[in-house]
């Protein structure tokens, strides 16, 4: 199946989603951070939405921190590795991320297309699965499937926004009740906390790191190669070898210590 690359009407349905309340069922709120499930996703490809308000970070900050990838590697513990493959056009990209799961299940990797959009006070930011000739599926990690995934960020004042995560992935194996547990209770707050720590730490980081170089906001400095969307397909989950780690026994979360490593 061929690629679409998104347009208005995807970017309108997404953050539609972000926003409307119904049919979410809340699994955490604490500390300005919610999280939710959707009352009729199964357990193996649940999708989950999360918001975090931000009072002392700007909306454009939080922006770049999503796509600045040499910040990502100093913030994202979970992260294994990430690069970008290609461009498609000027706001939409290939890239590849791969990312530790808990201990006994296998890690999992993405390729995916992703595509974004400024629009007045909102920035938003979606991607999915797709196939690449020249990036299999690599035998040390399960091959996830994005069905879809993104960031809503709304201005809310100079110096305030709202975060929006939503996500629907195929992780491709019988996941045990604690793993689907464990995301909507820590993980994914987790994950919203970091992303608020690092947009806190990022000017000062991004002022000794190429401070002009944000080529998500100007095209004209991105040197990707260009790829061909007939190059590429929709990554389809049933395509894609199921494992069973229903078995896999919970352990303790080690405590990350990875909050104040970003110098």
């Amino acid at each position: 199946m061929p690629v679409q690359i998104p347009d208005d009407r995807d970017f309108s349905s997404f953050k539609d989603q972000c926003l409307n309340p119904e049919g979410w069922i809340p699994k955490f709120n604490k500390n300005n951070i919610t999280v939710w499930i959707r009352a009729e996703e199964s357990a193996t490809v649940q999708k989950i939405k999360m918001r975090i308000v931000c009072k002392d970070v700007p909306a454009e900050t939080v922006y770049d921190v999503l796509h600045d990838t040499p910040y990502r590697r100093k913030w994202d513990t979970n992260m294994i590795d990430t690069y970008d493959i290609g461009r498609l056009t000027v706001n939409a990209d290939v890239g590849y991320y791969s990312w530790r799961c808990p201990p006994g299940l296998k890690n999992r990797d993405f390729v995916t297309m992703r595509s974004w959009l400024p629009l007045g006070n909102d920035y938003l930011i979606i991607n999915y699965s797709v196939k690449h000739p020249q990036h299999p599926p690599k035998k040390e990690y399960v091959r996830a499937v994005s069905l879809l995934t993104g960031y809503l960020i709304q201005s809310t004042g100079p110096n305030s926004s709202t975060l929006y995560y939503l996500t629907q992935v195929d992780p491709k194996g019988s996941l045990p009740k604690w793993v689907v547990n464990r995301v909507s209770q820590l993980v994914a707050p987790k994950a919203m906390r970091k992303i608020y720590k690092a947009s806190l730490k990022y000017p000062e980081w991004k002022r000794k790191h190429s401070p002009q170089l944000k080529p998500w906001l100007f095209p004209e400095q991105n040197s990707l190669p260009c790829i061909d969307p007939g190059s590429l397909s929709l990554q389809r989950a049933d395509s894609l070898e199921n494992i069973d780690e229903s078995g896999a026994n919970e352990d303790k979360p080690a405590k990350d210590q990875s909050d104040d490593e970003q110098d």
